[in-house]
């Protein structure tokens, strides 16, 4: 038996998304989570077979809408990765809106209409800004990001760090790039895969990393590593390692909230310019604060993230039960 999956791919900002539009399940659940579980459970092969290679490689990226859980919510979406599921993705909110209001996959009223969407973290806000046709660019409204541990130490060999565990939708392990003793450029990638991997390791054995108020929140998503940036106009230059030492080309929505909440912590936050924040390849996310509350005890910000995505293929992909890597492999 031959099943026929197609897909529509995009990059935000370099960093890839595959989005399932046909072929995929209907997904039972009461919450995100409870759909993410069955995703896992008993459809996990599609991720596997269009985020692994042949299909995909190590540093591809997904997602699939499914029925929304919310009232007011147009949709749910989840996202995978090489290794399985996050339960928030900016880079993958503005792809997929981008994605279903250029391909009408969802109603929502005119153009300039909000987009509503349930995510394993909570309910993002998105609106789309259009000029000639296309999506020009996506803001969305992100769930609070806080810092939960602050300068936390750890020891890597003979080094030792302060990090900082703060959420933008998942959790990170966040260090700077000079007291680690790697710097942010292209050609110390293999060096910095390795750093992420045992920050995140080393940060995870001594504290716990669990949401305030939602204990299903739990356990690092990966590692920021921060420096000065490049452009003359940026805040900060970043590079987030997640997953199964996979390497964020954008400079990732839920990393940039996380790195926010930080900054904003220390208050370096200006409330009069937005933040600029800079990936490894120089491409750029704009954010700003807009409002600030609390999450269980703790201050919390709620973050405006901008970027745009570009739609660069539409596929359909052939999974064959006589295939013996029809579920794709890693290497």
């Amino acid at each position: 038996m031959v099943k026929r999956i197609k897909t529509i791919d995009a990059h935000v900002a370099g960093e890839p998304l595959r989005l399932l539009i046909e072929g995929g399940p209907s997904l039972a659940g009461a919450t995100m989570l409870e759909k993410q579980e069955a995703m896992e459970k008993s459809w996990d092969y599609l991720r596997r077979a269009l985020i692994r290679e042949p299909r995909g490689h190590a540093d591809m990226y997904g997602a699939m809408l499914t029925a929304p859980v919310a009232e007011d919510s147009h949709a749910g979406v989840l996202f995978m990765h090489h290794e399985g599921y996050s339960t928030m993705c900016g880079h993958g909110i503005i792809a997929v809106v981008t994605i279903a209001l250029q391909y009408r996959l969802l109603s929502v009223g005119d153009d300039s209409s909000p987009v509503i969407l349930d995510t394993p973290a909570g309910t993002v806000h998105a609106t789309a800004t259009w000029r000639d046709d296309r999506v020009e660019h996506v803001s969305f409204t992100n769930v609070p990001s806080f810092v939960l541990h602050a300068g936390v130490p750890i020891h890597l060999g003979n080094r030792q760090l302060s990090v900082d565990v703060a959420f933008g939708g998942v959790f990170y392990a966040i260090a700077d790039a000079e007291a680690a003793g790697v710097p942010l450029r292209t050609a110390y990638l293999p060096e910095l895969r390795r750093l992420g991997t045992q920050i995140q390791k080393a940060t995870g054995s001594v504290v716990s990393v669990v949401h305030p108020i939602d204990s299903s929140l739990m356990g690092l998503s990966g590692t920021i590593v921060t420096g000065p940036p490049d452009h003359q106009e940026s805040d900060l230059r970043n590079i987030v390692i997640f997953a199964n030492s996979q390497i964020d080309r954008s400079p990732s929505g839920t990393g940039t909230a996380a790195v926010m909440a930080v900054v904003d912590a220390m208050g370096l936050v200006s409330p009069d310019r937005p933040f600029l924040s800079e990936s490894i390849i120089g491409s750029l996310f704009t954010a700003s604060v807009v409002s600030r509350t609390v999450v269980g005890t703790l201050p919390a910000i709620v973050s405006n993230i901008k970027g745009t995505a570009w739609i660069i293929g539409e596929h359909e992909f052939l999974i064959d039960d006589e295939d013996p890597l029809r579920e794709g492999f890693s290497l």
